[in-house]
C-alpha cells in the first residue's frame, strides 16, 4: 500500500505541476500560437472546469470500482491531452489540450484520500491530506524554474513531450503498485443529494470555494503576466517568483494540515489561514506596483496562508456517512476545484476589460480585488460553520 500511495502522490506531483505551468509557458505560448492572456486565462480556466466537472463521476466510480481503476483510465486521457498540447498550432489547441489534462489529472488527488478515509484513523486524515498536498505542491516548484530551464534547454515542445511519457508510466506505476481498499460495510442508499441536503455543510463547501481559487489562479497563470508587464521580468525571474511562492505553499501544506490536532479546533486553523490570505490580496490590490519585492512577498503570503485546502475537506470529512466518503470528498474537492476555472474566466475578462489603460498593473489590480472580494464573502459565512474534530 505503501508503494501505491507513492505512485498517487507522484501522480498528484504531475497534477500540481500542469495546473501551473502555463504561467512559465505564457511567454513562449504568446510568441508562438498567437495566445492572448485571455486566450491563456481561459485554457488554464478549462483544465479547472474539466477537473472540477469529473468530481461527481470520480467520486461514484471511487464508491463502486475503487481508485486503481479510475486513476489509471483518466491518467490515459490525461496522456493523450498532454501530446495534443505538445501539438498544438492554435491557441484552441492548447485549450482542448488543457481540458484533457485536467480530466486526466481529476481523480489523483481524490483516490488518496479516499484511502485515507477508508485505511486510516479519522484523527490523522488532515495531516496525511496536508503531506499529500506538501508532496504535490512540489509540482509547482517544478513548473518554475526547472521548467523554464527544461524549455530552453529543449524547446517547450519536447519538454511536453517529456511530460505525455511520464503521465503514461505514472498510468502503469498505479496499475501496478496502488490496492483497493476492501468494499464499505453496506449502508442505507445515498448519493451527492443525500449531502447536499445537509445544511451542517453549506458554510464549509462555501469556504471552499474561495479558499483555493486565488492561490491556484494566480500560481497558475496570472503570476507570469503580472511579473511580466509589471517589472519587466523576463522567463528566469519569472521562474524563480514562481518558485518562491512554490516553495511557501509547500510549506504552508505541511504546516497547517496538523494544526487541526494542535490546536483543538479545525475552524479557527482555516478561518485564521484565509484570513492571513485575505490580508495578502487586499496589499496586492491597495499596491500593485510598490515594488517588485514587496509583490514576490504578499505572493509568498499568499502561498503559505492559501494552504488549507486539506484541512477544510477534513472538516467536511468528519460529518460524511461512511458509505459516501468517495463522494463526499469529491463533491467538496469540486467546490475547490471548479471555483478556479470560474475564477480564471471572470478575472480573465476583467483583465481584458481594463488592459487598455496606461497603467500597467491596472489590469492585476482588478484580478486582485475580485480575490480579496470574494474571500472576504466566503469568511463571513463560514463564521456560521460548526467546528468538528476527531
Amino acid at each position: 500500500m505503501r508503494l501505491g500511495i507513492a505512485s498517487l502522490m507522484f501522480g498528484y506531483v504531475l497534477s500540481q505541476f500542469f495546473r501551473a505551468f502555463l504561467a512559465v509557458l505564457a511567454p513562449v505560448l504568446e510568441a508562438d500560437l498567437g495566445a492572448s492572456k485571455q486566450d491563456l486565462a481561459t485554457a488554464s480556466g478549462l483544465w479547472f472546469l474539466a477537473f472540477g466537472a469529473m468530481q461527481i463521476p470520480v467520486g461514484v466510480a471511487l464508491d463502486r470500482i475503487g481508485p486503481k481503476r479510475t486513476t489509471v483510465a483518466c491518467l490515459a486521457i490525461g496522456t493523450l491531452g498532454t501530446a495534443i498540447f505538445a501539438m498544438a498550432t492554435t491557441p484552441f489547441g492548447i485549450k482542448m489540450a488543457m481540458a484533457l489534462i485536467g480530466v486526466g489529472c481529476s481523480p489523483i488527488l481524490m483516490s488518496a484520500y479516499y484511502i485515507f478515509a477508508r485505511e486510516f484513523s479519522p484523527a490523522v486524515f488532515a495531516t496525511l491530506a496536508g503531506a499529500t498536498i506538501g508532496v504535490g505542491n512540489l509540482g509547482n516548484i517544478a513548473s518554475s524554474l526547472p521548467l523554464t530551464a527544461a524549455a530552453e534547454a529543449f524547446g517547450w515542445r519536447e519538454t511536453v513531450w517529456g511530460l505525455a511519457a511520464i503521465c503514461a508510466l505514472t498510468g502503469v506505476a498505479v496499475l501496478a503498485l496502488v490496492r483497493d481498499p476492501a468494499p464499505a460495510p453496506a449502508g442505507p442508499k445515498g448519493s451527492v443529494l443525500t449531502l447536499l441536503k445537509m445544511p451542517v455543510l453549506w458554510p464549509i463547501l462555501t469556504i471552499m470555494l474561495v479558499c483555493y481559487a486565488a492561490p491556484g489562479g494566480l500560481r497558475g497563470l496570472w503570476l507570469g503576466p503580472y511579473f511580466s508587464d509589471v517589472w519587466g521580468y523576463g522567463a528566469n525571474q519569472i521562474g524563480l517568483a514562481g518558485l518562491w511562492m512554490g516553495i511557501a505553499m509547500v510549506i504552508g501544506s505541511f504546516a497547517i494540515g496538523p494544526m487541526d490536532r494542535w490546536f483543538g479546533t479545525r475552524k479557527w486553523v482555516i478561518f485564521g489561514a484565509n484570513l492571513g490570505m485575505l490580508v495578502a490580496l487586499c496589499a496586492l490590490w491597495i499596491f500593485p506596483d510598490r515594488s517588485a519585492g514587496f509583490s514576490i512577498a504578499m505572493f509568498v503570503g499568499l502561498g503559505l496562508c492559501g494552504s488549507s485546502f486539506p484541512i477544510v475537506i477534513a472538516h467536511a470529512r468528519a460529518f460524511f456517512p461512511p458509505h459516501l466518503v468517495g463522494r463526499g470528498v469529491t463533491l467538496v474537492n469540486l467546490f475547490g476545484i471548479a471555483s478556479v476555472g470560474v475564477a480564471q474566466e471572470v478575472t480573465g475578462r476583467l483583465h481584458a476589460a481594463r488592459v487598455d489603460q496606461a497603467d500597467p498593473a491596472a489590469p492585476y489590480q482588478a484580478v486582485f480585488g475580485f480575490f480579496a472580494v470574494t474571500v472576504t464573502l466566503g469568511l463571513v459565512v463560514y463564521l456560521f460553520s460548526r467546528d468538528r474534530t476527531d
